[in-house]
C-alpha cells in the first residue's frame, strides 16, 4: 500500500526532526512525505532538509501564511499545499502533525487494517502525552474519534468526504461524513503514538469562539451544541470556554454563516450524535 504522508509545521524545532525520525525507521515506509513549512521563524526548514539529503521520497514545501494560530483554517490550507505537489498515486494519504513519535510498525500496521476492511475509510493510533515522566493517554481521546494530529484516509473515502475543510472543526466533520457515506472509522489501542505538545496549547485568543462556530457550521442544532459545549468545558475543566463555544454558535448563527454540510447530512450528523449520547446515557 502506498502512503503519502503531509506534515503542517510552524516552528517546530524542537519536535520535526524526532518525527521524521520515527518515519523514517518504519517497517513499512511511506512512498511519499511532504513537510510544508509553514511561515516558520526557527530551524524547522533545517532540520527537514537535513533528512531530504538521506531520503529521497521527503520533500519540503515552504510557505508564507499568517503566524497567528488559527486552529483549523491554518492548518488544512498548508495541508493543501503539500496536498497540491502530489500526484494521485496513493492508496493512503495521511495528515500528521510535526509533533508525533510513531512506533515503527505504525505504517504497517495502519495498513494491515485497509488491507483487512475494504469498507474501512479511516484509521489511527491513540495519543499518549509526557506526564511526571511517564506517558500517559491524552485525556481527550475517544475510541470513537480519530486525532486531528494523525488523520489516515484511504484515496475513495478522502476524496468522497470532499477532502478536508479548511476551518475548525475539520477533523469531526471528515468522520461524520465518512459514516454518512457508509465508511467505518478504526482506533487502535495498541498503537501508542507519543504527541509532545498536547493538542490546542498554542491557540491563541481570536480562536476561542471557532469551536461554536464550528458546530454551528455541522449543522448540530441549539441542544446539541450544549451538550457538547458543556463537556468539552467541562474535560478542560473551563466554565469560561464554554461562554466561548457558545457565544461562537450564537455569532454564526447571527452572521448566517455557511455550513460545510448540506441539509441532507445535517440531519444524519444530529440522529448520529443523538444515538450517540443516547447510548453513553444508557450505559451509565
Amino acid at each position: 500500500m502506498n502512503f503519502y504522508i503531509i506534515i503542517p509545521a510552524h516552528n517546530e524545532e524542537d519536535s520535526i526532526g524526532l518525527t521524521l525520525e520515527s518515519l523514517t525507521k518504519q517497517t513499512l515506509l511511506p512512498k511519499r512525505l511532504v513537510i510544508v513549512n509553514d511561515n516558520s521563524t526557527d530551524n524547522t526548514q533545517t532540520i527537514v532538509e537535513s533528512y531530504i539529503s538521506k531520503h529521497n521520497w521527503i520533500q519540503l514545501v515552504n510557505s508564507k501564511s499568517s503566524d497567528k494560530h488559527l486552529p483549523g483554517s491554518k492548518i488544512i490550507s498548508a495541508f493543501y499545499k503539500g496536498y497540491e505537489v502530489l500526484d494521485d498515486d496513493y492508496d493512503i494519504i495521511c495528515k500528521f502533525d510535526a509533533d508525533l513519535i510513531f512506533p515503527e510498525n505504525y505504517l504497517e500496521q495502519i495498513a494491515n487494517h485497509f488491507k483487512n476492511n475494504p469498507k474501512l475509510g479511516m484509521a489511527a493510533g491513540f495519543c499518549y502525552i509526557e506526564k511526571n515522566s511517564d506517558w500517559v493517554l491524552e485525556n481527550l481521546t475517544n475510541k470513537d474519534h480519530i486525532r486531528g494530529a494523525l488523520k489516515a484516509y484511504t484515496k475513495d473515502c478522502f476524496l468522497q468526504i470532499g477532502k478536508l475543510k479548511p476551518s475548525m472543526g475539520w477533523d469531526t466533520v471528515d468522520e461524520l461524513l465518512a459514516k454518512y457515506y457508509g465508511w467505518s472509522i478504526l482506533t487502535d489501542e495498541s498503537l501508542h503514538v507519543k504527541h509532545l505538545k498536547p493538542t490546542g496549547i498554542s491557540y491563541n485568543k481570536a480562536s476561542k469562539y471557532l469551536q461554536g462556530e464550528a458546530m454551528y457550521k455541522m449543522r448540530y442544532g441549539f441542544t446539541i451544541t450544549l451538550i457538547s459545549a458543556l463537556k468539552l468545558a467541562y474535560k478542560k475543566k473551563s466554565v469560561s470556554l464554554f461562554k466561548d463555544y457558545m457565544a461562537g454558535y450564537f455569532k454564526a448563527k447571527r452572521n448566517k454563516i455557511e455550513p460545510l454540510v448540506s441539509v441532507e447530512e445535517g440531519q444524519f450528523i444530529r440522529n448520529l450524535r443523538w444515538k450517540g449520547m443516547l447510548n453513553k446515557f444508557s450505559s451509565n
